[in-house]
C-alpha cells in the first residue's frame, strides 16, 4: 500500500497522467476507498485469481482503457500495448523499439503459418 500512496501522490502532483499497480486481490477494497476518498478515477483488471492490475489516473486515460476491454495485458495488439506504453510515460524510443519488435515477431509468425 505505500508504493501505492506513493503512486497516487505522483498523479495528484501532475507527475503522471496514468499508473498502472499490480496488487493482490486481497488488497482491492482498501485500493479501491483510497481512491475513491482521493477521487481518482481507476479501472480494475483481473489478471488471476490472485493479482490485479489497477489503473488509476486522469479521465480521458481511463476511458480509453475501458474502450480497449476487459482483456489481459498479454492480448493487446502490437498497437493497444504501444499506446498504453506511452500513456504510462514510458521512454518513447523503448517503446518505439518493442512496438518494432513485437511487429516483427507476429509478421514473422504470421509468414510461417
Amino acid at each position: 500500500m505505500k508504493v501505492l500512496r506513493h503512486h497516487v501522490y505522483e498523479y495528484q502532483k501532475g507527475i503522471r497522467h496514468l499508473v498502472l499497480h499490480t496488487s493482490s486481490v486481497n488488497f482491492e477494497k482498501e485500493i479501491v476507498k483510497l481512491l475513491e476518498k482521493k477521487n481518482v478515477d481507476y479501472f480494475i483488471q483481473r489478471f488471476s485469481d490472485q493479482k490485479i492490475n489497477v489503473f488509476f489516473g486522469d479521465r480521458k486515460c481511463i476511458s480509453v482503457l475501458k474502450r480497449i476491454g476487459q482483456k489481459n495485458l498479454s492480448e493487446f495488439t502490437d498497437e493497444e500495448d504501444f499506446m498504453l506504453g506511452i500513456m504510462l510515460g514510458y521512454d518513447t524510443l523503448k517503446q518505439c523499439e518493442r512496438y518494432l519488435k513485437r511487429k516483427n515477431t507476429n509478421l514473422a509468425a504470421e509468414a510461417v503459418a
